[in-house]
């Protein structure tokens, strides 16, 4: 059973995190501080390291909150799938819904930056607790197709569209939009899968 002060250590965490998104949004990723963070919250520095031993700790439980939530949302459709393409459509619904938010994807882009030059952030940020990776990707759609090296790629491929794509809307770009977006990748994925089943014939 969970006890008065487990509920209130999860409120305080949880505030914490909705506090640093908003703070993230406003000041950008590098240059918000813990201190900030706190206070927007409304809440002691010291409070921050009860839950946390950096600014990259609290933003990857950030990133993995937010997989979760998607993952849980895109289970039902999943297991209604009955094609490859509809599957992949799936996937493709839960990238465009991590994106939605417009504040998300330049804390996101910002991070993954940073990320890149810290060897051991950057090996956590590409397990698939908290992004889509490839080898998720593949386990996914596996079900529909018999080459799993191909579907890891195309995993790879996708990722890289999407937040190459990121980068061009922050940049202004309107040569594409999502429909175009998604339209590519379902392209892509179309040719590995295995043809749809055929619907019985009326006698």
């Amino acid at each position: 059973m969970i006890t008065k002060q487990q509920l209130k250590s999860r409120q305080t965490q949880e505030e914490l995190m909705a506090a640093a998104i908003l703070v993230f949004g406003k000041k950008g990723y590098t240059a918000a501080t813990i201190a900030e963070i706190t206070e927007a919250a409304g809440y002691a520095k010291g409070n921050f390291y009860r839950y946390w031993k950096s600014k990259d700790e609290l933003f990857l439980d950030i990133m993995q909150a937010r997989m979760q939530l998607h993952r849980e949302e895109r289970k039902l459709p999943l297991k209604a799938a009955s094609t490859g393409e509809e599957a992949l459509a799936v996937l493709v619904d839960f990238l465009e819904a991590l994106i939605a938010d417009d504040e998300w994807p330049k804390i996101f882009l910002e991070f993954t930056v940073q990320a890149s030059g810290d060897q051991e952030v950057r090996e956590k940020l590409n397990t698939h607790i908290y992004r889509l990776s490839s080898e998720l990707f593949a386990d996914i759609l596996l079900p529909y197709a018999k080459d799993y090296e191909k579907l890891r790629k195309l995993g790879a491929l996708v990722t890289a569209l999407f937040e190459g794509y990121l980068i061009q809307r922050r940049m202004g770009s309107t040569v594409l939009d999502q429909r175009d977006l998604r339209a590519a990748i379902l392209e892509l994925g179309r040719p590995l899968f295995y043809p749809p089943p055929e619907k019985p014939r009326r006698s």
